[in-house]
């Protein structure tokens, strides 16, 4: 490809996507929504004017890290444990019962393949913590006891489902499922998230020292985008997707994370907090692109929309999707059942995290045109009802009280 022309689409990409996710936010739903639909109207489904190619395709993988790079420091261990036992049954159940009924659906009813209904049944587990905390936030909702409950099970789905994610990714690499490889698996990501935050305390102690010295700007964002890529590139070495690398890098460096050797270096959360600040211009450039990406593999084109297969397909997901989110409030026991209502419908939405997951399932050969289509329109879907959902539910909930 020429320069000028990438440069063109480049210039495109970024422009749209910020143009539509303003709409997005204007009309009140997930900007995340807006970059998706930016591909869609740009890419092959509607004006054609770019195709994915290898530019575009490494810097969509750069989002991806700093995405997840962006969930791990925001990812808050002290919430987890402060929700306790209600957090990890919402989040247990917000995992197993989507799992299970993708799975069970995918597979016994529409006959897809094993590896193909695995990878949805995985996707359906998502939670997006971002959209979830925009919409608390928004309402002035972020420190109710739901909000607490909310918060806790999303952080744990994160990590449930990069895990999960991680072992699909070595199935489908593999060509094959068994105990080993599960095993395998288990095992490098436990060292990884071993090793990994050790040695990112460590680093990032050295980058403190070094930044309160040094003479040159720039230094920070430098050193931490070397840190997350090499993260990235480690969590490949181990057999992982590269995006485990960014979530253990933020994670690590996150001003609520704890480990014990680290607490040694006292790093401060003044420190934290300006990574935090520098980086975030550098991941909102980014992850734009992948969202774009997205939007850009679709090829609605060249849907079969008079297929049966594909409506009832989505429309069965749909159900799914919402239902096995939605039982998990109801396991809480103790709470009104306008508050389990509300837990259940924060955890409906896939959004940014569910993407991720469909990516790499295509990235990797597993999800067709056809079917990865359908699981994007079911995490816009998810992603689209909840917020809606949500303010009806919080403002029914203060008449009551």
């Amino acid at each position: 490809m020429e320069t000028h022309t990438f440069l063109l689409q480049l210039v495109l990409i970024l422009l749209t996507a910020r143009l539509m996710g303003e709409v997005a936010v204007y009309i009140k739903i997930p900007s995340v929504i807006g970059e998706l639909c930016a591909g869609i109207i740009i890419g092959p489904s509607v004006l054609g004017l770019i195709e994915i190619n290898t530019p575009i395709h490494l810097l969509a993988q750069i989002g991806i890290i700093l995405l997840l790079f962006e969930v791990g420091i925001e990812t808050d261990i002290g919430r987890l444990t402060s929700a306790g036992v209600k957090a990890l049954t919402v989040a247990i159940g917000g995992v197993v019962t989507p799992f299970i009924l993708g799975f069970a659906l995918c597979y016994y009813v529409f006959d897809l393949s094993i590896l193909i209904s695995l990878f949805i049944g995985c996707t359906l587990t998502a939670t997006s913590i971002g959209i979830t905390l925009r919409v608390l936030r928004d309402l002035q909702k972020q420190s109710s006891n739901e909000a607490q409950i909310i918060i806790g099970a999303a952080v744990l789905d994160d990590i449930i489902g990069i895990i999960l994610l991680s072992m699909l990714y070595e199935f489908s690499t593999a060509g094959e499922i068994n105990l080993w490889n599960t095993g395998k698996v288990i095992l490098f990501i436990t060292l990884f998230f071993l090793v990994a935050p050790l040695t990112a305390k460590i680093v990032s102690h050295i980058v403190k020292k070094w930044d309160e010295k040094s003479k040159i700007p720039g230094l920070l964002p430098t050193t931490i985008v070397s840190l997350i890529l090499f993260f990235a590139w480690m969590a490949h070495l181990l057999g992982a997707p590269e995006l485990l690398g960014g979530f253990a890098a933020g994670l690590a460096i996150s001003r609520q994370f704890f480990f014990p050797f680290a607490a040694l270096m006292h790093q401060s959360h003044e420190f934290s907090q300006r990574v935090e600040e520098q980086m975030r211009p550098i991941v909102h450039l980014f992850t734009p692109i992948f969202f774009v990406t997205i939007g850009l593999s679709l090829d609605l084109k060249n849907m079969n929309w008079n297929s049966t297969f594909i409506w009832m397909l989505g429309g069965a997901l749909i159900i799914v999707a919402i239902l096995g989110k939605l039982l998990s409030g109801f396991l809480l026991t103790g709470m009104k059942r306008i508050s389990k209502f509300i837990v259940g419908t924060a955890m409906i939405p896939r959004g940014e995290v569910g993407l991720i997951f469909a990516n790499v399932g295509l990235n990797v050969g597993v999800l067709k045109n056809d079917v990865y289509a359908t699981v994007i329109l079911v995490i816009v879907a998810t992603t689209l009802l909840a917020p809606f959902s949500l303010r009806w539910l919080f403002a029914k909930a203060d008449v009551s009280k």
